[in-house]
């Protein structure tokens, strides 16, 4: 059993939270918004009132937050408690450019940091099967290893230095597939209603060919109902948009599928369905 601290309980850390909770782990959770933490004390975790409350006595400390800057904030927070040898594992989505500032912040203070974004959504959060991108010194494998096995069903180590931001760059290289595929499978959608045809008439051509996916049958299921319950929220996607762009220019590279995407994203923000999944990017072929 370890000793967790969770700061941050959106979509993605509450699932995480119960995950641990589940496999035995003690879990402290914190949430700028209370009563987003709350739910989580029914299944046995305690609900701090700051982050350095959270963070006291844990032996791990994890953010899932929204960039690189809420993280290292919420760390300052922190900092009363923080100390020499905790392992802080940073497991949201923050740009290439955030992570040496991160890990910077954990060297001062002696921390042990390791750069372990997770791949995946809600539904495979809930279930234990994200698959986490670390990069971090093998001593914190042994205390992150049942961590990172309840939260996940798969964990790629890739580099011993949190601070190479490994982790981090091989995740936005995944989400932006993701964020692609979504906008594609939208525009494919709409098309098809444009010219006049039942959408799900796509859905049937496609299924079972080569170019069928589990993914496309739960994107596509998804505006054909017009159900559009957050997984990964269109907020949260059109953000990754600009950190993968960020990311890609400094590299040299373009990301003409990627700005796109973010463009209907914004759309739909416009539209007043930002918090909505973002198979919603399907609304922003269409007039408000």
């Amino acid at each position: 059993m370890t000793s967790v601290a969770m700061l941050g309980t959106g979509i993605m850390g509450a699932a995480m939270a119960r995950t641990l909770l589940r496999d035995g782990h003690q879990v402290t959770a914190w949430n700028r918004t209370r009563s987003r933490a709350e739910p989580l004390a029914a299944d046995g975790a305690a609900v701090a009132g700051s982050p350095a409350e959270a963070a006291a006595g844990a032996e791990v400390v994890i953010t899932m937050l929204d960039g690189g800057e809420t993280a290292l904030s919420v760390m300052k927070d922190a900092s009363p408690s923080l100390r020499p040898g905790q392992i802080w594992a940073q497991m949201g989505t923050v740009g290439v450019a955030s992570v040496p500032g991160l890990a910077g912040f954990a060297a001062e203070r002696g921390l042990t940091f390791v750069d372990a974004p997770v791949q995946g959504t809600k539904q495979p959060a809930e279930q234990g099967r994200l698959m986490v991108l670390a990069a971090g010194p093998h001593d914190a494998r042994t205390v992150l290893g049942p961590v990172f096995d309840s939260v996940g069903s798969r964990t790629v180590w890739l580099d011993e230095d949190g601070a190479s931001g490994a982790g981090t760059r091989l995740k936005l290289a995944a989400v932006s597939y993701a964020i692609s595929l979504t906008s594609v499978v939208a525009e494919s959608v709409a098309l098809t209603e444009g010219l006049g045809l039942d959408p799900a008439l796509l859905g049937e051509i496609l299924t079972g060919g080569p170019l069928d996916s589990a993914y496309l049958q739960v994107k596509m299921k998804a505006m054909l109902a017009g159900d559009f319950e957050p997984s990964f929220a269109v907020r949260n996607a059109e953000k990754n948009t600009r950190l993968i762009h960020e990311s890609a220019e400094a590299a040299g590279i373009r990301v003409d599928v990627n700005d796109a995407a973010g463009a209907r994203f914004r759309r739909v923000i416009d539209q007043g369905h930002g918090d909505e999944d973002m198979a919603a990017t399907y609304r922003a072929s269409f007039s408000a």
